[in-house]
C-alpha cells in the first residue's frame, strides 16, 4: 500500500490522515491538529487514537477553515508543526532549583498575537528569565514569523505548555514562587513588589487582560501606572517593565 509522505511548506504544516499520523509517530512536535467536522472512517480512527495516545492538541473546524490554509487533497486533517520543543513545566522547574538558580517564570494568559509574544520571548531570554508558561488553547501560534520576532530566541527559552493554567500556577505558588500579576486593577505601584526572590509574573492579552480566576491566584497584583490618554500599555512592553524591575531588584540584592 502506497504511504504518502509527510507534506510541508514555509508555514511548517502537514495535511492529510496517513501524513500527520506518520507526523505523530516520527517524533514531530505538533502544535494544534485542526479536524473537519464529522470526520470519520478507520483512518481516522487510528488517528485519533495516536491523538488521544500522544496528547496532542486537536480542534474540531468547519472545511471552510482548512481550504484557507490548503486547497491540496488535505483530507479533512491538517497540523501544524512546531519549530521549537515543549517542556513540561513539573519536569522543567525542579532543574531550576537543582542548578540553584533563583526562578524566574513568565505566565502568559491569552496572549494571542504572535508579533507580540516573539518580542516578549526576546525580552525574556536578554534578561535570562528561565521559562516561558503558556496555555495549550488560547495562545500566540509558534511559527517561523514568531521565531523571526524573538529574533531566535525562541530556540533558546524554553516554552512550557500547560493544558491547565490555573493548574500550573498553584503549582508554580506550591513550589515556593511568588505569583505577581500585571492588572489595571491594581493600584500597587509595580516597582514596589518585591521581585527579587523566586517569582512567576503573569501577563495577559491587552483586550482581556488575566482571567480572573488567574487573578485571584497571584500573592501581588501590581500597575504600570498609566499618565497619557491611551489606556494600556502594548503587552511586550509591559511584560519587558516587569521583567527587568526583577532583574534591577536581583541585582541590587546580590
Amino acid at each position: 500500500m502506497y504511504k504518502a509522505k509527510p507534506q510541508k511548506n514555509s508555514d511548517d504544516f502537514i495535511f492529510g490522515i496517513r501524513a500527520v499520523i506518520e507526523a505523530i509517530d516520527s517524533g514531530k512536535e505538533v502544535d494544534k491538529i485542526l479536524i473537519k467536522k464529522g470526520l470519520g472512517g478507520d483512518l481516522f480512527k487510528e488517528l485519533f487514537e495516536k491523538i488521544r495516545e500522544f496528547q496532542v492538541p486537536f480542534q474540531y473546524v468547519p472545511m471552510e477553515k482548512i481550504n484557507r490554509i490548503t486547497r491540496k487533497n488535505h483530507q479533512g486533517v491538517l497540523a501544524f508543526i512546531s519549530p521549537v520543543t515543549f517542556y513540561e513545566l513539573e519536569n522543567f522547574l525542579p532543574s531550576v532549583f537543582e542548578a540553584g538558580k533563583n526562578p524566574l517564570i513568565l505566565v502568559l494568559d491569552q496572549v494571542t498575537d504572535v508579533r507580540n509574544f516573539g518580542a516578549i520571548v526576546r525580552t525574556a531570554e536578554c534578561a535570562g528569565v528561565d521559562a516561558i508558561v503558556i496555555p495549550e488553547k488560547g495562545a500566540a501560534r509558534i511559527n517561523a514569523d514568531a521565531v523571526k520576532t524573538s529574533a531566535g530566541a525562541l530556540h533558546l527559552l524554553p516554552i512550557c505548555r500547560t493544558k491547565n493554567l490555573k493548574e500550573s500556577i498553584v503549582y508554580l505558588k506550591e513550589s515556593g514562587l511568588k505569583i505577581a500579576a500585571a492588572t489595571e486593577k491594581s493600584s500597587f505601584n509595580y516597582t514596589q513588589a518585591n521581585l527579587s526572590g523566586p517569582t512567576a509574573i503573569i501577563m495577559g492579552s491587552e483586550e482581556k487582560g488575566i482571567e480572573m480566576q488567574l487573578l485571584n491566584l497571584a500573592d501581588e497584583q501590581v500597575q504600570i501606572p498609566i499618565l497619557g490618554k491611551i489606556e494600556s500599555l502594548n503587552v511586550s512592553v509591559a511584560a519587558g517593565l516587569l521583567i527587568y524591575e526583577a532583574v534591577r531588584q536581583r541585582l541590587h540584592h546580590s
